[in-house]
């Protein structure tokens, strides 16, 4: 990704952020918004990024949206928005008004389902693709493309208005859960040539920081940061010199980042003694488990198995269940490891997903049956969108049993 497109895809939400705020037409100001960035990707080549790009961006995206607002056929509209339209953008075009977590909020609009919210803010906020929200999902695209267009006119319907971050749990918690998704997509890309975007989990990062600073009491919050950093610190060693996926066992964890670690288990500490277990706080402490390891033979699984049950328990989920099936089969044999999958077999979250053969086939591989763990590679390496990690699983499946 060029430096420009970088600068396009941080300053994007904070432009739509400061229009949704002035004009409160969520659908028309994001196509407006759109329009302005491909003018920028247009003129600015050639021409130079400006000296205020957030100011340039804002005002184009501003005569856009006056613009089609002005093109509907509708007078009455028209006439109700008048003095909208009249009033002047004064101040709210500075650059130092990030208005990207009030967005992120407005998409948690309590009139949309929580799918919706996530579908919403993954798309206006994190910038993902709808292919890429639908892998998040785990649904097809197309069921993701229409999700996102009735979410958009639910929004207009129900009209949008900022809120703050803490106006209920509920809310909070989509909240929490679009960072975390952002943040996942940016470390494990579901499909390209790249395993990590780090243009995501570096925004991601950043606005669970912002919601920490609002609501410095919330453990869950301090969990899902925690949580972020001690799993990015270990980003630099995930991929060979040629871009490979590294698995975790295998990891140089001389390159992990020593001050994420430090400041995500110092967040672990503080999330764990404040409030209820969440699903963030666990995570977080799992991971802090796998940073203070010295190395992978180190690693405490009976604890971290420990930890996975009492996640199933609080937050049930499918993909939870893969990574504790992992971890029992570390602890306890790869059999105990391969017989808590089979609860996932029906699963429809996980059909064609292939990170249930990638895990089952690691389980078997570890098991002494090569020739079903190659299968199982094999399928998984067809099931993946993502480049890095067919090429690892394809090389797994051509030298099974190496581990």
């Amino acid at each position: 990704m060029t430096s420009t497109e970088d600068l396009l895809r941080t300053l994007a939400p904070q432009v739509l952020g400061v229009l949704v705020r002035r004009y409160r037409q969520f659908d028309l100001c994001e196509d407006a918004v759109q329009e302005a960035l491909l003018a920028a990707t247009t003129q600015w080549p050639g021409e130079g990024v400006p000296d205020n790009p957030h100011g340039w961006l804002v005002t184009v995206a501003a005569r856009r949206f006056v613009d089609a607002v002005r093109s509907e056929n509708a007078s009455r509209r028209r006439e109700e928005r008048a003095a909208v339209l009249e009033e002047p953008l004064s101040g709210i075009e500075s650059p130092q008004s990030d208005d990207t977590l009030t967005l992120l909020v407005l998409c948690c609009h309590p009139a949309l389902s929580p799918p919706s919210q996530l579908a919403l803010t993954l798309r206006a906020v994190g910038g993902l693709t709808t292919a890429e929200i639908a892998a998040a999902f785990l649904v097809p695209e197309t069921t993701m493309a229409q999700r996102i267009s009735r979410a958009k006119k639910s929004i207009r319907k129900a009209g949008a208005t900022f809120g703050t971050p803490d106006d209920g749990e509920d809310r909070l918690a989509v909240v929490r859960h679009v960072l975390y998704l952002i943040f996942n997509e940016g470390y494990t890309a579901s499909s390209g040539q790249v395993l990590a975007r780090t243009e995501l989990t570096g925004e991601a990062i950043r606005l669970t920081r912002m919601l920490r600073r609002t609501l410095p009491e919330d453990g869950e919050v301090a969990g899902l940061l925690a949580l972020m950093l001690l799993t990015d610190a270990r980003r630099p060693s995930r991929t060979g010199p040629d871009g490979d996926l590294v698995p975790l066992a295998e990891q140089d964890r001389s390159l992990w980042d020593a001050t994420s670690i430090a400041e995500g288990t110092a967040l672990v500490e503080e999330a764990l003694a404040r409030g209820a277990l969440g699903p963030y706080k666990l995570q977080a402490a799992i991971g802090a488990l796998h940073a203070e390891a010295a190395t992978a033979e180190e690693t405490d699984w009976p604890q971290i198995v420990a930890l996975y049950e009492l996640l199933g328990k609080v937050s049930p989920n499918p993909v939870y269940t893969l990574n504790h099936a992992v971890a029992l089969g570390m602890a306890r044999g790869p059999r105990a490891g391969l017989d808590l999958l089979t609860t996932l077999d029906d699963d429809e979250r996980l059909a064609g997903n292939h990170r249930l053969a990638a895990v089952r086939a690691h389980l078997l591989d570890l098991a002494g049956e090569p020739d079903a763990a190659r299968e199982q590679y094999r399928t998984a390496a067809r099931q993946t969108n993502s480049l890095p990690e067919r090429r690892y699983l394809e090389g797994r499946a051509s030298g099974t049993g190496a581990r």
